[in-house]
């Protein structure tokens, strides 16, 4: 479950073309299990009209303080004070200075003043041009802001509106709403440091070929979303995979099975947990050819050889961090083609180490959706088949406990 689900969202909206935006982000909220209350600036209006947020929130939109439609006329009060979070996306550099100043000069500036701190924090998405992004004024406005408690979400650095390429572009629907998850999200891990691997390793074989296997790194990239979204400082080693990188995660890419422990090794001792959801190949050729590996003229059908591969056994990345003399809460993964528990419960003992979560590895690489199973010296419990995010939240909820 989203940890915006049940949440009420008091959207402020002010001028900037990057408000067509919010019309996605809108829609990815109430997707997400949010309500959503919309408010606007004359200037907002002058760029998306106040009928398509209605229709997207299902709320009348608020555009003036002076509205009569609450009975004791104070809009500006009520709404704040049902909200779980304030987010003024797009936030314009009047906006901001607005805000930094204390002024009350529309609704939204005035709601903002308004808001009890305390229970309605303030989230702020800068979005403009580059040279007002960067001018000295609009720096001191934001650093004011951050002082005074807000939380300042981006910019992004673009292609802009203007022309102009720079700082200043507001992040995308997708981020914002990423990013918002995040800020709710309870801070169960707050101050602890996980080390997580994910996705395969590439073995290889000459400079075109090699070992690799079918994972697609999607757990383990949740897994390491969901841990930064608990507060979490994240560590994310990963094989060669197309994704990208969760927000507040920092990635180390490696390609083999050596690279990947010769990363690992050296910070697992000062984790307090660690994560081994990659799938990492058991052996690697033992000679890598300089050129490529050709087929002899004529095929093997015609009487060519095909060349024989010497192997050796790759270093066992996660033995190794759960032998160390003070080692992080190690948790295993196993993908298993079949007896699931069996298999996983003997690589748990094998290891050595607290937690397994299993899996049945040909009904779940480079898919969106998994099933777990989480084995321990207590017993087992599933997690029934649902999206790799609500999964990794969960396991991170498990995890939270056990640390």
């Amino acid at each position: 479950m989203s940890p915006l689900h049940g949440k009420h969202i008091l959207l402020a909206m002010t001028g900037g073309i990057a408000g067509y935006k919010i019309a996605e982000l809108t829609r990815l909220l109430v997707k997400g299990g949010a309500t959503v209350q919309v408010m606007m600036t004359e200037g907002a209006e002058a760029f998306i009209t106040a009928v398509t947020m209605q229709a997207l929130s299902g709320r009348p939109v608020y555009t003036s303080p002076w509205d009569a439609r609450p009975g004791n006329n104070m809009a500006h009060i009520n709404l704040s004070r049902e909200a779980d979070v304030m987010l003024l996306a797009p936030a314009s550099a009047d906006a901001i200075a607005a805000l930094a100043q204390g002024r009350a000069d529309d609704l939204v500036s005035l709601t903002a003043l308004a808001r009890r701190i305390d229970e309605c924090p303030l989230l702020v998405v800068p979005a403009m041009n580059r040279e007002m992004w960067a001018h000295p004024a609009t720096q001191r406005n934001v650093a004011q802001l951050t002082a005074d408690g807000a939380t300042v979400i981006g910019p992004a650095s673009g292609d802009q509106a203007c022309g102009e390429i720079g700082d200043g572009r507001m992040l995308e629907a997708q981020e914002i709403f990423d990013d918002l998850e995040a800020f709710l999200a309870p801070k169960s891990l707050r101050g602890k440091k996980l080390l997580i691997t994910a996705g395969p390793t590439f073995e290889p074989i000459d400079p075109v070929r090699g070992i690799t296997n079918h994972s697609s790194g999607k757990m383990g990239f949740a897994i390491a979303r969901a841990a930064a979204e608990a507060g979490a400082e994240v560590t994310l080693v990963s094989g060669p995979v197309h994704l990208p990188t969760p927000r507040g995660v920092r990635r180390i890419d490696v390609q083999s099975a050596q690279q990947m422990f010769d990363a690992v090794l050296p910070m697992a001792a000062h984790q307090h947990a660690f994560i081994a959801s990659a799938a990492v190949a058991d052996w690697r050729p033992a000679q890598t050819h300089e050129h490529k590996l050709k087929k002899a003229e004529g095929g093997a059908n015609l009487g060519g050889v095909a060349p024989t591969l010497a192997m050796t056994e790759n270093p066992d990345i996660l033995a190794a961090v759960a032998k160390l003399p003070q080692p992080p809460y190690c948790v295993g993964f196993a993908a298993e083609s079949e007896k699931l528990a069996e298999h996983a419960e003997a690589k748990r003992r094998r290891k050595g180490i607290p937690l397994i979560v299993a899996n049945l590895g040909p009904a779940t690489f480079g898919r969106d959706d998994n099933a777990l199973l989480l084995i321990d010296e207590q017993g087992q419990r599933e997690l029934p088949r649902a999206d790799k995010l609500s999964l990794a939240r969960e396991l991170i909820a498990e995890l939270s406990k056990r640390l």
